[in-house]
Protein backbone atom coordinates (compact mmCIF):
# COMPACT_ATOMS: atom_id res chain seq x y z
CA UNK A 1 0.00 0.00 0.00
CA UNK A 2 1.36 3.43 -1.06
CA UNK A 3 2.72 5.74 1.82
CA UNK A 4 -0.35 8.00 1.59
CA UNK A 5 -2.88 5.59 1.82
CA UNK A 6 -1.14 4.32 4.97
CA UNK A 7 -1.35 7.55 6.66
CA UNK A 8 -4.70 7.85 5.81
CA UNK A 9 -5.36 4.37 6.82
CA UNK A 10 -3.96 4.93 10.08
CA UNK A 11 -5.79 8.42 10.56
CA UNK A 12 -9.10 6.87 9.73
CA UNK A 13 -8.40 4.06 12.36
CA UNK A 14 -7.96 6.57 15.21
CA UNK A 15 -10.35 8.90 14.42
CA UNK A 16 -13.43 6.05 14.23
CA UNK A 17 -11.38 4.57 17.51
CA UNK A 18 -11.90 8.02 18.95
CA UNK A 19 -15.20 8.47 17.82
CA UNK A 20 -16.56 5.43 19.48
CA UNK A 21 -14.78 6.08 23.00
CA UNK A 22 -16.33 9.16 22.94
CA UNK A 23 -19.64 7.67 22.37
CA UNK A 24 -18.70 5.78 25.81
CA UNK A 25 -18.19 1.88 23.58
CA UNK A 26 -15.74 -0.42 24.29
CA UNK A 27 -12.83 -0.23 21.97
CA UNK A 28 -10.68 -3.19 21.47
CA UNK A 29 -7.18 -4.09 18.59
CA UNK A 30 -6.16 -6.91 17.17
CA UNK A 31 -2.56 -7.92 19.19
CA UNK A 32 -1.71 -9.62 16.06
CA UNK A 33 -1.48 -8.49 12.00
CA UNK A 34 -3.61 -9.85 8.76
CA UNK A 35 -7.01 -10.06 10.10
CA UNK A 36 -9.57 -8.46 7.92
CA UNK A 37 -10.88 -6.39 10.80
CA UNK A 38 -8.83 -3.40 12.65
CA UNK A 39 -11.00 -2.32 15.78
CA UNK A 40 -13.33 -4.69 17.65
CA UNK A 41 -15.98 -2.01 19.31
CA UNK A 42 -18.61 -3.49 21.95
CA UNK A 43 -22.14 -2.48 21.29
CA UNK A 44 -25.15 -3.59 23.02
CA UNK A 45 -23.21 -6.14 24.96
CA UNK A 46 -22.05 -7.59 21.55
CA UNK A 47 -17.98 -7.29 20.33
CA UNK A 48 -18.64 -6.73 16.69
CA UNK A 49 -15.43 -6.78 13.98
CA UNK A 50 -14.69 -3.31 12.17
CA UNK A 51 -13.11 -2.63 9.46
CA UNK A 52 -11.76 1.20 9.27
CA UNK A 53 -11.59 2.70 5.84
CA UNK A 54 -10.80 6.36 4.32
CA UNK A 55 -13.70 7.71 2.82
CA UNK A 56 -13.03 10.04 -0.28
CA UNK A 57 -15.30 13.16 -0.94
CA UNK A 58 -15.93 13.87 -4.82
CA UNK A 59 -18.46 16.65 -5.23
CA UNK A 60 -21.60 15.51 -2.92
CA UNK A 61 -20.50 11.93 -2.55
CA UNK A 62 -18.06 10.17 0.00
CA UNK A 63 -16.47 7.23 -1.92
CA UNK A 64 -15.54 4.31 0.25
CA UNK A 65 -12.95 1.98 -1.61
CA UNK A 66 -13.55 -2.11 -0.20
CA UNK A 67 -11.69 -3.97 -2.99
CA UNK A 68 -9.02 -5.40 -2.66
CA UNK A 69 -5.93 -7.46 -5.00
CA UNK A 70 -2.45 -9.52 -4.66
CA UNK A 71 -0.99 -11.87 -6.61
CA UNK A 72 -0.99 -15.71 -5.29
CA UNK A 73 1.87 -17.89 -7.10
CA UNK A 74 -1.15 -21.01 -6.82
CA UNK A 75 -4.02 -18.54 -8.22
CA UNK A 76 -3.19 -15.76 -10.09
CA UNK A 77 -4.46 -12.33 -9.51
CA UNK A 78 -6.85 -12.37 -6.46
CA UNK A 79 -9.53 -9.69 -5.73
CA UNK A 80 -11.07 -10.01 -2.76
CA UNK A 81 -14.39 -7.72 -1.29
CA UNK A 82 -15.72 -8.22 2.19
CA UNK A 83 -18.14 -10.47 3.37
CA UNK A 84 -19.92 -11.14 6.79
CA UNK A 85 -17.92 -14.17 7.74
CA UNK A 86 -14.39 -11.70 8.00
CA UNK A 87 -16.25 -8.35 9.51
CA UNK A 88 -19.36 -7.10 10.93
CA UNK A 89 -19.21 -3.61 10.04
CA UNK A 90 -17.26 -1.17 8.22
CA UNK A 91 -16.54 1.86 9.87
CA UNK A 92 -16.01 5.09 7.26
CA UNK A 93 -13.91 8.45 8.10
CA UNK A 94 -14.49 11.26 5.53
CA UNK A 95 -11.20 13.04 6.16
CA UNK A 96 -12.71 16.29 4.29
CA UNK A 97 -15.69 16.86 6.54
CA UNK A 98 -14.18 15.29 9.59
CA UNK A 99 -16.88 13.10 10.07
CA UNK A 100 -17.52 9.42 10.34
CA UNK A 101 -19.98 6.54 9.53
CA UNK A 102 -21.09 3.17 10.16
CA UNK A 103 -22.46 0.91 7.15
CA UNK A 104 -23.65 -2.33 7.99
CA UNK A 105 -23.33 -5.65 6.04
CA UNK A 106 -26.36 -5.59 3.66
CA UNK A 107 -24.57 -2.11 2.69
CA UNK A 108 -20.83 -3.60 1.70
CA UNK A 109 -20.95 -7.38 1.44
CA UNK A 110 -19.20 -8.34 -2.09
CA UNK A 111 -19.22 -4.67 -3.20
CA UNK A 112 -16.01 -2.78 -4.93
CA UNK A 113 -17.04 0.13 -3.79
CA UNK A 114 -19.75 2.14 -1.44
CA UNK A 115 -21.25 5.79 -2.45
CA UNK A 116 -22.52 7.95 0.41
CA UNK A 117 -24.68 10.96 -1.01
CA UNK A 118 -24.05 14.23 0.71
CA UNK A 119 -27.77 15.11 -0.70
CA UNK A 120 -30.44 13.44 -2.40
CA UNK A 121 -29.56 12.18 -5.85
CA UNK A 122 -30.54 14.77 -8.68
CA UNK A 123 -32.95 12.53 -10.77
CA UNK A 124 -34.50 11.74 -7.00
CA UNK A 125 -33.47 8.12 -7.49
CA UNK A 126 -33.84 6.65 -4.37
CA UNK A 127 -33.10 2.77 -4.76
CA UNK A 128 -29.80 1.78 -4.30
CA UNK A 129 -28.84 5.26 -3.00
CA UNK A 130 -26.90 5.66 0.10
CA UNK A 131 -27.47 8.80 2.33
CA UNK A 132 -24.43 9.62 4.06
CA UNK A 133 -26.63 10.96 7.22
CA UNK A 134 -28.45 7.25 7.70
CA UNK A 135 -25.26 5.65 8.48
CA UNK A 136 -23.45 9.17 10.49
CA UNK A 137 -21.97 8.78 13.77
CA UNK A 138 -24.05 8.56 16.81
CA UNK A 139 -26.98 7.77 14.68
CA UNK A 140 -25.89 4.79 13.29
CA UNK A 141 -24.83 3.25 16.44
CA UNK A 142 -28.18 3.85 18.14
CA UNK A 143 -30.45 2.43 15.21
CA UNK A 144 -27.60 -0.61 15.82
CA UNK A 145 -28.02 -1.11 19.35
CA UNK A 146 -32.25 -1.22 18.62
CA UNK A 147 -31.23 -3.55 16.10
CA UNK A 148 -29.29 -5.85 18.24
CA UNK A 149 -31.53 -5.45 20.77
CA UNK A 150 -34.71 -6.45 18.91
CA UNK A 151 -32.57 -9.75 17.46
CA UNK A 152 -31.85 -10.54 21.65
CA UNK A 153 -35.79 -10.65 22.48
CA UNK A 154 -36.74 -12.13 19.12
CA UNK A 155 -34.60 -15.28 20.59
CA UNK A 156 -35.78 -14.64 24.15
CA UNK A 157 -33.17 -13.70 25.99
CA UNK A 158 -32.99 -10.57 28.32
CA UNK A 159 -31.17 -7.70 26.45
CA UNK A 160 -30.49 -6.79 29.88
CA UNK A 161 -28.12 -9.46 30.66
CA UNK A 162 -26.43 -9.01 27.64
CA UNK A 163 -25.04 -6.00 28.00
CA UNK A 164 -22.00 -4.61 29.60
CA UNK A 165 -21.88 -1.59 30.68
CA UNK A 166 -24.06 -0.28 34.03
CA UNK A 167 -25.85 3.10 34.40
CA UNK A 168 -23.00 5.42 36.60
CA UNK A 169 -24.94 6.73 39.32
CA UNK A 170 -23.87 10.10 38.72
CA UNK A 171 -25.63 10.10 34.82
CA UNK A 172 -24.32 10.47 31.44
CA UNK A 173 -23.57 13.03 28.64
CA UNK A 174 -25.95 14.28 26.56
CA UNK A 175 -23.97 13.22 23.76
CA UNK A 176 -23.67 9.23 24.90
CA UNK A 177 -27.49 9.47 25.96
CA UNK A 178 -28.61 10.08 22.73
CA UNK A 179 -26.11 7.35 21.30
CA UNK A 180 -26.98 4.56 23.58
CA UNK A 181 -31.05 5.20 23.85
CA UNK A 182 -32.39 1.86 23.46
CA UNK A 183 -29.70 0.60 25.89
CA UNK A 184 -31.05 3.35 28.51
CA UNK A 185 -35.13 2.77 27.53
CA UNK A 186 -34.37 -0.73 28.43
CA UNK A 187 -32.77 -0.03 31.55
CA UNK A 188 -35.36 2.13 32.86
CA UNK A 189 -38.47 -0.41 31.88
CA UNK A 190 -36.22 -2.75 34.37
CA UNK A 191 -36.96 -0.48 37.04
CA UNK A 192 -33.98 1.21 36.42
CA UNK A 193 -33.18 5.56 36.73
CA UNK A 194 -30.49 7.37 34.35
CA UNK A 195 -29.85 10.83 34.97
CA UNK A 196 -28.98 12.91 32.21
CA UNK A 197 -26.21 15.41 32.47
CA UNK A 198 -25.10 18.89 30.28
CA UNK A 199 -21.38 19.73 30.72
CA UNK A 200 -21.51 17.69 33.65
CA UNK A 201 -24.61 19.51 35.61
CA UNK A 202 -28.00 17.08 35.64
CA UNK A 203 -30.70 17.99 33.19
CA UNK A 204 -33.37 15.44 32.49
CA UNK A 205 -34.11 11.92 34.35
CA UNK A 206 -35.09 9.17 32.93
CA UNK A 207 -37.52 6.79 35.12
CA UNK A 208 -39.99 3.26 34.36
CA UNK A 209 -43.49 5.04 33.55
CA UNK A 210 -45.29 4.56 36.38
CA UNK A 211 -42.76 5.96 39.01
CA UNK A 212 -43.11 9.55 36.85
CA UNK A 213 -44.96 11.94 39.24
CA UNK A 214 -46.15 13.54 35.96
CA UNK A 215 -47.71 9.60 34.97
CA UNK A 216 -48.94 9.20 38.82
CA UNK A 217 -51.08 12.88 39.09
CA UNK A 218 -53.00 12.14 35.21
CA UNK A 219 -54.17 8.44 36.67
CA UNK A 220 -55.13 10.57 39.53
Amino acid sequence: MPADQNIKGNVAELAIAAEAARLGLTVLMPMTEHERYDLVLGIAGRLLRVQCKWGSRQGEVIKVRLRSSYHSPTRGYVVRTYTPDEVDLIAVHCGDLGRSYLLPVEVFTGKAAVYLRLGPARNNQQASVHLAARYAFPGAVAQLEERLAGSEEARGSNPLSSTTEDVAPGGVGMERFYARLAHYVRHAEAGGEVVVNRRGKPVARLVPFELNPAAVTADA
